[in-house]
């Protein structure tokens, strides 16, 4: 499964209108009015991977259970989550883990404050922890 797909948000009101979409084809506008979303969104989705065909003209028809299933997949599928090293904390322009260069450590009380750069983009990294565990 692409990367991107698993980044992809479903609104809780698709989660809960999906499974109502009947065993037919539909067309991008069509999903809006059912499912209260923009088409633009549903045209995102079938660019990243949605089930979806096209007739001999290039119009695209999703089928209503093929949908509801893909729906249920992402909404199932998470990223999975690597436990970081001490030294380590996830920078947020970078979006990724990565070891912290000239790492501090400040504790008060249970809490713990890790701090460092970025060894990629030089920015400041704050990591917290509790109980010794940062």
């Amino acid at each position: 499964m692409p990367q991107s797909l698993l980044k992809k948000h479903i609104p809780h009101s698709v989660i809960v209108k999906a499974p109502g979409l009947l065993p037919m084809l539909y067309t991008p506008s069509e999903l809006e009015d059912e499912l209260g979303i923009p088409s633009r969104t549903i045209r995102d989705w079938i660019n990243s991977g949605a089930p979806h065909q096209r007739d001999n003209r290039g119009h695209i028809w999703v089928n209503g259970v093929e949908f509801a299933q893909w729906v249920e997949i992402m909404r199932k599928s998470k990223p999975s989550q690597v436990k970081m090293g001490n030294d380590e904390a996830y920078c947020l322009r970078c979006r990724k883990p990565v070891k912290l260069l000239n790492s501090q450590q400040k504790q008060r009380g249970k809490h713990i404050l890790l701090t460092g750069d970025c060894p990629e983009c030089g920015c400041t990294i704050n990591r917290g922890g509790y109980n010794g565990e940062s």
